[in-house]
Protein backbone atom coordinates (compact mmCIF):
# COMPACT_ATOMS: atom_id res chain seq x y z
CA UNK A 1 0.00 0.00 0.00
CA UNK A 2 2.82 2.56 1.26
CA UNK A 3 4.65 1.90 -2.62
CA UNK A 4 1.31 2.76 -4.09
CA UNK A 5 0.75 6.26 -2.74
CA UNK A 6 4.18 6.91 -3.63
CA UNK A 7 3.86 6.27 -7.20
CA UNK A 8 0.43 8.35 -7.01
CA UNK A 9 2.64 10.76 -5.51
CA UNK A 10 5.18 10.88 -8.34
CA UNK A 11 2.58 10.67 -10.99
CA UNK A 12 0.21 13.69 -9.24
CA UNK A 13 3.69 15.86 -9.26
CA UNK A 14 4.17 15.07 -12.77
CA UNK A 15 0.87 16.29 -13.91
CA UNK A 16 1.16 19.62 -11.98
CA UNK A 17 4.30 20.78 -13.07
CA UNK A 18 3.26 20.08 -16.44
CA UNK A 19 0.00 21.75 -16.19
CA UNK A 20 2.00 24.69 -14.26
CA UNK A 21 4.26 24.94 -17.32
CA UNK A 22 1.83 25.02 -19.75
CA UNK A 23 -0.54 27.50 -17.87
CA UNK A 24 2.67 29.82 -17.58
CA UNK A 25 3.44 29.53 -21.25
CA UNK A 26 -0.19 29.85 -22.52
CA UNK A 27 -0.99 33.60 -19.75
CA UNK A 28 2.54 34.87 -20.82
CA UNK A 29 1.35 34.80 -24.69
CA UNK A 30 5.03 33.94 -25.24
CA UNK A 31 5.87 31.20 -28.23
CA UNK A 32 8.59 30.44 -30.67
CA UNK A 33 5.53 30.94 -33.50
CA UNK A 34 5.01 34.19 -32.53
CA UNK A 35 8.34 35.79 -33.75
CA UNK A 36 8.67 37.56 -36.68
CA UNK A 37 11.66 35.89 -38.00
CA UNK A 38 14.08 32.96 -36.86
CA UNK A 39 16.87 33.23 -34.69
CA UNK A 40 19.55 33.83 -37.57
CA UNK A 41 17.56 36.17 -39.18
CA UNK A 42 15.75 39.92 -39.20
CA UNK A 43 12.49 41.25 -40.75
CA UNK A 44 13.01 43.57 -43.94
CA UNK A 45 10.47 45.76 -45.24
CA UNK A 46 9.01 46.29 -49.12
CA UNK A 47 9.91 50.16 -49.67
CA UNK A 48 6.62 51.31 -50.78
CA UNK A 49 4.32 49.05 -49.03
CA UNK A 50 3.78 47.11 -46.00
CA UNK A 51 5.38 43.94 -47.67
CA UNK A 52 7.67 42.28 -45.37
CA UNK A 53 10.05 39.55 -45.19
CA UNK A 54 12.86 38.13 -43.28
CA UNK A 55 16.93 38.21 -44.08
CA UNK A 56 19.64 36.57 -43.03
CA UNK A 57 22.04 38.06 -40.07
CA UNK A 58 24.79 38.91 -41.39
CA UNK A 59 23.63 40.14 -45.35
CA UNK A 60 21.69 43.26 -46.93
CA UNK A 61 18.25 43.26 -46.99
CA UNK A 62 16.87 42.14 -50.50
CA UNK A 63 16.56 44.10 -53.26
CA UNK A 64 13.26 46.52 -52.93
CA UNK A 65 13.60 45.72 -49.00
CA UNK A 66 15.31 47.85 -46.25
CA UNK A 67 15.82 47.56 -42.77
CA UNK A 68 13.51 49.02 -40.35
CA UNK A 69 14.55 52.14 -38.51
CA UNK A 70 16.99 51.63 -35.12
CA UNK A 71 13.84 50.93 -32.12
CA UNK A 72 11.28 50.51 -34.61
CA UNK A 73 11.93 47.27 -35.51
CA UNK A 74 8.29 44.45 -35.20
CA UNK A 75 9.96 41.68 -33.23
CA UNK A 76 6.30 39.63 -32.18
CA UNK A 77 3.12 39.08 -34.57
CA UNK A 78 0.91 41.83 -32.68
CA UNK A 79 3.31 43.89 -31.18
CA UNK A 80 3.74 47.50 -31.27
CA UNK A 81 5.61 47.90 -34.26
CA UNK A 82 4.18 44.92 -36.06
CA UNK A 83 1.17 47.06 -35.87
CA UNK A 84 2.46 50.28 -36.59
CA UNK A 85 3.65 49.19 -39.95
CA UNK A 86 0.93 47.65 -41.22
CA UNK A 87 -0.25 51.09 -42.27
CA UNK A 88 2.89 52.65 -42.53
CA UNK A 89 6.09 51.64 -44.79
CA UNK A 90 9.84 53.61 -46.08
CA UNK A 91 9.97 55.92 -49.25
CA UNK A 92 13.00 55.09 -51.26
CA UNK A 93 14.49 58.14 -49.53
CA UNK A 94 14.13 56.02 -46.27
CA UNK A 95 11.51 58.02 -44.79
CA UNK A 96 8.63 57.16 -42.61
CA UNK A 97 5.70 57.64 -44.82
CA UNK A 98 1.77 56.07 -44.58
CA UNK A 99 1.45 53.09 -46.60
CA UNK A 100 -0.59 52.92 -49.77
CA UNK A 101 -3.82 51.60 -49.76
CA UNK A 102 -3.28 48.20 -51.26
Amino acid sequence: MHLRHARYSRTARAVLVTASAAAVLALSGCSAQDAICGGDEYPVLAVGSTGRACAPEGEEPPKGYARFPEGKVPERVGDEWDTYWQTHTLDENGRVVTAPQE
